[in-house]
C-alpha cells in the first residue's frame, strides 16, 4: 500500500510498503510518544531516538506535530492517549542559560501526563524513563523511585542500547548496528531535508515528519535486504535519489 499526500521513498523492494504521512502511518499499537529535549546541542540523540524507535518497529510522535494555534495542554493529552507507548527523556535538569536562568520541566510533566493516563485511566500505555547519568532521576525526580531508568550516557550508542533493552518483548528485534545504520542515513539526510523544507531547525514540524517517513521506510529496506543482501550495497545511492527527486507516488 502507497499512501500519498507526503513524499515517499521509491518503493523498488517487491513487496515493500512504502511511508506516507505520519497521520497516515501509525495505529495505537505501534506509536510512540517521543518527549525529549528540543535545542540544537540534543540534535543527535533527537536523530537517534527516532532512528532507534523506528527500527523496533515503532512510530515516533512528537509535540513538534502539534499546531500553533490549537490549545496545546489538550492536544499534549490526545496525543499520549493515541499511543500505546511513551519515552521520556530526563537529561536536561541544568538550568536553561538564557534569561531568566530555569530549568525545564516540560519533560517532568509529560511524564506525569502519561503516569496519570496510564494510572487512572487504566489505559493500556506503557512508559520509560531514559536519562544521562545514573541515579541522578532518582534524585531530581524522586517519585520515580523503583522505576527502571534506562541510563544511556549522552551518546547515540547509549541510546541504541538502552532501546533494545526497553523494548525486548516487541516482535522486531534489530541490533544497535542496524540502528546506527539507519541513524547515520538521517545524519546524511538532514542537511537536505532542511533545505528541502525551510527550515532553520531539526526542531520543526515539517523536518520532524520526513525523518520518521524516512527511518520508516529505511528500516523496511534494512529488513528487506536481509533476505536480500544484495541490496543493501545501494541502500545509500537509492535512498538519496529517490527521496529528494520527488518520488511522491513510489516509482522512479
Amino acid at each position: 500500500m502507497i499512501l500519498t499526500g507526503s513524499p515517499a521513498i521509491s518503493g523498488r523492494v517487491p513487496g515493500l510498503e512504502t511511508a506516507g504521512t505520519i497521520k497516515d502511518l501509525p495505529r495505537a499499537k505501534e506509536s510512540l510518544f517521543l518527549n525529549i529535549p528540543y535545542d540544537s546541542s540534543f540534535t543527535k540523540l533527537y536523530l537517534a531516538y527516532i532512528a532507534g524507535v523506528s527500527s523496533v518497529g515503532l512510530v515516533p510522535r512528537a509535540t513538534l506535530e502539534i499546531p500553533g494555534g490549537e490549545r496545546r495542554l489538550d492536544r499534549i493529552l490526545s496525543l499520549i492517549r493515541s499511543c500505546a507507548y511513551s519515552l521520556h527523556d530526563l537529561s536536561r535538569v541544568e538550568l536553561d542559560p538564557h534569561t531568566p536562568r530555569a530549568p525545564r520541566f516540560n519533560m517532568p510533566f509529560e511524564l506525569g501526563l502519561a503516569v496519570s493516563w496510564q494510572k487512572l485511566k487504566r489505559a493500556n500505555h506503557t512508559w520509560f524513563v531514559f536519562e544521562a547519568m545514573p541515579r541522578r532521576a532518582e534524585k531530581s525526580l524522586s517519585d520515580i523511585s523503583g522505576t527502571d531508568v534506562y541510563i544511556h550516557n549522552g551518546n547515540t550508542r547509549g541510546v541504541f542500547r538502552q532501546l533494545c533493552n526497553a523494548f525486548v518483548r516487541l516482535k522486531s528485534q534489530p541490533t544497535t548496528q542496524d540502528m546506527e545504520q539507519i541513524y547515520g542515513r538521517l545524519t546524511d539526510l538532514m542537511p537536505e531535508l532542511q533545505e528541502r523544507t525551510g527550515a532553520s531547525s531539526p526542531f520543526e514540524a515539517a523536518v520532524f515528519k520526513e525523518l520518521v517517513i524516512a527511518a520508516r521506510a529505511l528500516t523496511q529496506r534494512q529488513k528487506a535486504s536481509e533476505a536480500s543482501p544484495s541490496l543493501q550495497a545501494d541502500l545509500p545511492l537509492f535512498i538519496r535519489r529517490d527521496f529528494f527527486r520527488g518520488a511522491w507516488h513510489g516509482g522512479s
